[in-house]
């Protein structure tokens, strides 16, 4: 399989999946009652705003044999972004940009490290000085890695999926109400009463898992929604712009060798020009020149 990546244009929204191209979880300010929020129209404006005041906002991997995207990186200033100031780790640093989301369709899972680099490279030749992005914990069981040491919800066992030795977990994956302690029932019924997460869309979310071994930092922890940063090198936009030097270099070799091919004649073909200073009479025939 071979895959390119290209800068997400307006000329192709219409080539992303559909629901890349439809949901505007990071868009637009959450819904009050709570329902996943759809708007093609919205995204197509949203997308078409950043790339006229901002420019490049995403990064698009599309499969060479079918010519099909089969993956997105989004990214963009976080005053941009109406959801970021919506989380518990909010908000995202004035000097970082926003990374969204990054999406794969199925089976196309070893992508989304192509299209990280991507996005990173584009952001280091611009000047950007770092990247941040909000991780998603999917399960209780990653939620110590990501979680504060203080927090009564992700130290210990109390949330961590393991229940006492001989007790069988809950259903749900948590061990059994009567081993929580009262600070960890206190904390998750406050969440519930107060998340403002209640229309989370998590296929529009970056797994915090895959944040970590990307490199990224946890700076502000959290049990479910911990936020990333990476520090963007300045040293680094040479390897880049090496990399597309020698890109346009190769391309350009192949297009002069094929223009090569086109014109070449072959020995022996063809009429034999002759030069004007050149006579065409065989050197037995010519006159003398001798007084």
């Amino acid at each position: 399989m071979s895959v390119s990546i290209m800068r997400l244009e307006l000329g192709s929204f219409e080539l992303l999946p559909h629901h890349t191209r439809r949901c505007v979880f990071w868009e637009v300010e959450p819904t009050t009652n709570g329902e996943p929020y759809e708007s093609e129209f919205d995204k197509e404006a949203w997308i078409s705003g950043l790339l006229l005041e901002w420019g490049a906002c995403g990064q698009v991997a599309i499969e060479s044999t079918t010519n099909s995207v089969i993956g997105t990186a989004i990214y963009a200033p976080p005053n941009k972004v109406p959801r970021s100031q919506h989380f518990p780790t909010s908000p995202v640093s004035h000097d970082a940009v926003l990374l969204t989301s990054i999406r794969t369709e199925p089976g196309h899972e070893e992508v989304a490290t192509i299209l990280l680099d991507a996005v990173l490279g584009d952001l280091i030749r611009r000047g950007v000085r770092a990247v941040e992005a909000f991780g998603l914990v999917r399960n209780s069981a990653g939620a110590a890695d990501f979680g504060s040491p203080a927090d009564p919800t992700c130290s210990g066992s109390t949330l961590s999926g393991s229940a006492e030795p001989g007790q069988a977990p809950a259903g749900n994956g948590l061990p059994d109400l009567d081993f929580w302690t009262n600070e960890a029932i206190i904390e998750v019924a406050r969440e519930i009463l107060e998340d403002p997460q209640a229309d989370l869309c998590t296929a529009c979310m970056i797994d915090a898992s895959f944040l970590k071994d990307s490199g990224f930092d946890v700076v502000s922890s959290h049990q479910r929604f911990p936020r990333f940063r990476l520090e963007l090198d300045e040293g680094l936009g040479w390897k880049f712009e090496v990399e597309s030097a020698l890109q346009k270099l190769v391309v350009m070799a192949e297009i002069d060798l094929a223009g090569r091919e086109r014109t070449a004649v072959p020995v022996g073909s063809g009429q034999t020009r002759i030069s004007a200073n050149c006579s065409p009479q065989p050197a037995g025939l010519r006159k003398c020149k001798c007084p």
